[in-house]
């Protein structure tokens, strides 16, 4: 089966990002790897079990939530273009230093997914205002959340018509023109902005700078796969990175892991193997086929592996199981559902469906020489990316200009740099952010001295 193709809609071309097959040689079928999100929420809890910093009350006592009436084609001029619909925006006011110190604003560009949780997982922004005196800004990406056109999800994705304002070029303009609408608001015409993404918002948050470079004075850029196209980078990049992560933890786990695909098969071939497996791996409803079990798996260790985050470490705590099952449960099957427990907890069931349950995300996500041009046409844009992100096959890991700069850390995960700074935080993640922190503030250096040389 060809592997799965999600297409994304941009102003020049409509891109292909392929989604690569993980290491299994028995058989085949559809891998559905992790979304582009900055974060999973099975491994947000696994690294901060007891963070309460980000409750609901807590977020709602410096956040102020607003709507603009936004225009749904920007670039067009049919009739039906200029219809509205009201898109969600939030803004932090504390740190920030106002306009007529020209105090700098971040803004995050939301992704496939609602606003919500983005406010309190998203840290780099609260993190980092205190250090610029920021204005920390969160815009909802169109079709999701409260931002959604001709009043519901159902309807804006009932046809061709609709779903065709559903695009990265029109995402885009959205949030250019949201910023402006806060800078005139403000009065704050001489504060600079930068704009911050992670994975799709981070593809976004690159291209917003190269789309308008006058409105945004540079941009951060987390777990971007900007290069993950067809024909740019290896198709199987992904999951060669997830094979990587669970070599390096345990050769024997991921042998087993290898091993496991052909035994499921083989057990699923008996008479009463799908009672059998679904007995085994204690399943919340009986296994129709072993492509169902085998599908779980693989996401499970996808979303390990893209996750793979301090303290825990996700890819370490399913071979942990998968090395240390018990005796009883010595055989490859018995090892692979420890690896389960392990990551999982125990349960009384486990639904296979888990990572299959459509969402606003799902729904929406489905729709939507870049070397030459980011070293021609880019500047001031940060690639930051961690190693063991299977999305890193697709990411800038080597600077492209004096200020197109890749900022890489070899045993980080999935965005991890712009979530909430932490304690437990190892001395390599609080580098990384360090290392952003002045490329950023080098770029507002020069922006000032510039400012400063004008009204001389």
């Amino acid at each position: 089966m060809a592997p799965f193709k999600v297409i994304i809609l941009f102003q020049f071309y409509p891109l292909l990002l392929i989604l690569p097959f993980f290491l299994q040689t028995a058989s085949t079928f559809s891998h559905k790897i992790p979304r582009l999100s900055p974060y999973h929420k099975e491994t947000l809890i696994l690294r901060n079990p007891h963070d309460h910093r980000f409750s609901q009350s807590a977020i709602s006592k410096d956040f102020k939530t607003y709507f603009y009436t936004q225009t749904l084609d920007h670039f067009n001029y049919a009739p039906q273009s200029f219809a509205t619909f009201k898109q969600r925006y939030v803004i932090n006011y504390k740190h920030w230093g106002g306009p007529k110190s020209n105090s700098p604003i971040l803004a995050y560009l939301g992704a496939e997914e609602p606003l919500d949780d983005d406010l309190g997982v998203i840290g780099f922004l609260n993190d980092s205002a205190p250090y610029f005196k920021s204005l920390s800004v969160y815009i909802e990406h169109r079709y999701y959340g409260k931002s959604i056109p001709f009043g519901s999800m159902e309807e804006a994705m009932k046809n061709d018509t609709t779903r065709g304002y559903f695009n990265s070029a029109q995402a885009i303009a959205d949030y250019a023109e949201i910023l402006l609408h806060i800078k005139k608001n403000l009065s704050a015409h001489n504060s600079p902005i930068i704009v911050v993404g992670g994975s799709y918002g981070g593809m976004l948050a690159s291209w917003f700078r190269l789309k308008y470079p006058h409105i945004a004075l540079g941009a951060l850029a987390s777990s971007a796969p900007i290069l993950y196209f067809d024909n740019i980078t290896p198709q199987n990049g992904y999951y060669s990175i997830v094979t990587k992560d669970f070599k390096e933890v345990s050769r024997n786990c991921y042998q087993t892991i290898r091993e496991s695909w052909a035994e499921i098969d083989k057990v699923a071939s008996k008479p009463s193997g799908l009672s059998i497996l679904s007995q085994r791996f204690k399943t919340c409803s009986h296994l129709n086929s072993s492509g169902e079990l085998k599908d779980f798996l693989d996401s499970m260790y996808a979303t390990a592996a893209q996750y793979n985050a301090p303290p825990n470490y996700p890819v370490t705590m399913v071979c942990k199981g998968i090395d240390g099952a018990p005796k009883e449960a010595d055989d490859i099957l018995g090892r692979i559902f420890a690896g389960v427990v392990s990551f999982r907890g125990n349960q009384t069931c486990y639904d296979t469906n888990y990572y299959n349950y459509p969402s606003e995300t799902s729904i929406g996500w489905r729709w939507q020489d870049i070397k030459l041009v980011l070293n021609r046409f880019g500047s001031n844009i940060i690639f930051s990316n961690g190693l063991r992100d299977p999305y890193s096959s697709g990411g800038v890991l080597e600077d492209l200009s004096q200020s197109v700069v890749a900022v890489t850390t070899t045993n980080g995960s999935h965005c991890l740099d712009i979530l909430p700074a932490a304690k437990t935080d190892p001395e390599w993640l609080v580098m990384q952010r360090n290392t952003e922190l002045k490329i950023i503030e080098g770029w507002l250096t020069t922006y000032y001295s510039d400012l400063h040389a004008l009204k001389k």
